[in-house]
């Protein structure tokens, strides 16, 4: 598993949250969290933020889509236990920008998420706009 900036581990550090219900579908056999659920609760989380910041900041509608999706399951996660995902913008690039998520129960950390969204234009990859680079740049990791 790569090293993560321990920061990730800690709910505060992230600026944006969301709580997240799990459901009773979402376990496995060991009445565990499904690690395809657990992919399921960061999407919603990811779209969740999005729409923060389209409805937030003026940005329209921007066109974006993920490019890549890593997941690390630090714990398990368990049913009916209040859940949070925390979001974080780590890294903003011409046309793309990483997200950094974090899965949480009481007790702690119990995964990792780092989704890289790219910014599309009619023929592909486009440049990030002025504006939602703004916006991106107000939810970076707090130290």
């Amino acid at each position: 598993m790569a090293r993560h900036d321990p920061r990730r581990l800690d709910a505060s550090a992230y600026p944006w949250s969301v709580a997240v219900e799990t459901r009773f579908g979402d376990m496995d056999v060991n009445f565990h969290l499904n690690n395809v659920a657990v992919a399921g609760l960061y999407e919603e989380a990811r779209v969740r933020f999005n729409w923060h910041i389209r409805d937030s900041f003026g940005v329209g509608r921007p066109r974006f889509l993920v490019a890549r999706v890593e997941i690390d399951y630090l714990g398990e996660g368990k049913y009916r236990v209040p859940t949070s995902i925390g979001v974080a913008v780590m890294a903003t690039g011409t046309s793309s920008w990483r997200v950094a998520m974090g899965l949480f129960q009481p007790g702690g950390c119990i995964g990792l998420c780092d989704t890289v969204m790219v910014h599309r234009g009619d023929a592909g990859p486009a440049p990030i706009p002025d504006l939602l680079r703004t916006a991106l740049g107000e939810f970076a990791l707090r130290p």
